[in-house]
């Protein structure tokens, strides 16, 4: 992780602390507290989480701090076991207290006891470890922003009014067929000097067969076509554990589609509407197991994350990777949609040109989450910069790349591992296919 000069982090601080505040000023006081399912979370944790992890900072490194409240430490932990007991995720909408109020009061606390620790941390003995653990911080409250938008949608979705809401682009560009990449070997991963997460660490090379990836998200209106023609009847096309959720489940689409009568309709933050007036944007909220039915179904397969990064970042002519698909100037509401966009949606496919990448490869940052075909695993000489962030979740995930119109600009990178079980679809997700050729 790279270091961060004191003035840079103040700012950033600021912005990040007041983005969350931004997510939850529309919600009432009583939306707070449900916890609509066990996967989610109430909105009022994540303000008092987001705090807790800078408390936890606080009670390290500034001299005679005294914990705000044992119980707050007990409610607020997630899932970090070396900072004492905590509660089940489960039950975190099981509880009344702390109150919206007394959270809402922990958080300007912890607040002003870290502007007032960072404006003097230049004197601190280990300034460069505190300045590279509160970035980390601020990624994680960036991760824990997204988090809050799925679960306003799951609680609210349409009855959810952003305060700040911009209409999507009109002016589109047809994206049509598969982009041809040359295999060989390639460096995947991140290797530059700004901040990452270490699991997107080191940079290695891997060989890759020579193959070809859609230039287009899989569409609404592509979907369609596959649960018209039975997919979600259809065991052939289904992993078997797949198959096994459809049927628990009762699975007929994906995740905040309706049936009425023979159609079908989405609700999202923008209302209901009929999925065929939708059908050019990229289809969401789709599990792995969903993705992978579908690219059986169309001939096709799933890129591996090594893949997807290929087509997004490696530029042939120059034989060499950038850091986005456009090169390696900065993100801007240009070139991909992401949270300061303030769409509230994906957007239509072909929307974003100037953030296509060499191959043709449109909206692989923002939008929607990529669901690859890896394994969320380590890469050869993984080594953990921070315990029980990313490591301890090793085990029975898929990655997923790119970003959503809910990931915060400065969060993502070409380079960044997303992971989640193949049987979730409640985060904003879709996917591309690929193919050998």
């Amino acid at each position: 992780m790279s270091s961060v000069k004191s003035a840079t982090i103040l700012d950033l601080f600021r912005e990040t602390r007041a983005r969350t505040m931004q997510i939850v000023a529309p919600l009432e006081t009583e939306d707070f507290v449900i916890q609509t399912a066990e996967f989610m979370s109430p909105p009022r944790w994540h303000v008092g989480h987001t705090s807790w992890f800078f408390e936890t900072l606080l009670q390290t490194y500034k001299p005679g701090y005294k914990v705000y409240s044992e119980d707050y430490l007990f409610y607020f932990n997630s899932y970090y076991e070396g900072f004492g007991s905590r509660i089940e995720r489960a039950k975190r909408g099981t509880k009344s207290r702390p109150t919206v109020r007394e959270t809402l009061a922990y958080r300007r606390q912890i607040d002003e006891l870290m502007l007032d620790f960072l404006e003097g941390i230049n004197s601190h003995a280990e300034a460069e470890k505190i300045r590279t653990l509160v970035r980390l911080g601020l990624e994680h409250e960036m991760q824990h922003q997204e988090l809050l938008v799925y679960d306003i949608k799951h609680l609210l979705c349409d009855l959810y009014q952003p305060e700040q809401r911009r209409p999507t682009p009109q002016v589109r560009k047809p994206v049509e067929g598969m982009s041809e990449i040359e295999g060989g070997l390639f460096r995947l991963g991140y290797e530059g000097d700004s901040f990452a997460f270490d699991n997107e660490k080191p940079a290695h090379q891997v060989f890759l067969q020579n193959f070809a990836i859609d230039r287009a998200l899989v569409s609404i209106g592509d979907f369609l076509e596959f649960m018209r023609e039975g997919g979600y009847q259809d065991f052939r096309w289904w992993l078997a554990e797949g198959w096994d959720v459809v049927k628990a489940e009762q699975w007929e689409a994906p995740l905040y589609w309706e049936r009425d009568g023979d159609e079908w309709l989405i609700r999202d933050f923008s209302g209901l509407n009929a999925a065929q007036d939708k059908a050019d944007e990229p289809v969401s909220h789709v599990s792995y197991y969903e993705a992978a039915a579908y690219a059986k179904w169309s001939g096709k397969r799933l890129p591996t994350e090594a893949e997807w990064e290929k087509a997004a970042t490696f530029q042939p002519a120059r034989n060499e990777k950038v850091a986005f698909p456009w090169a390696d100037s900065d993100i801007d509401e240009t070139r991909a949609n992401l949270f300061e966009n303030f769409h509230w949606g994906a957007t239509h496919i072909g929307s974003f040109v100037n953030g296509q990448s060499t191959h043709g490869c449109h909206q692989m940052i923002g939008d929607v989450w990529e669901w690859t075909s890896s394994d969320y695993a380590p890469y050869p000489g993984f080594k953990t910069e921070f315990d029980e962030y990313n490591d301890k979740w090793f085990v029975n995930q898929k990655v997923l790349r790119g970003g959503s119109f809910a990931t915060p600009r400065l969060h993502i990178r070409s380079t960044y591992r997303n992971f989640f079980h193949p049987n979730e679809r409640w985060m904003i997700s879709g996917f591309r296919c690929a193919k050998d050729f």
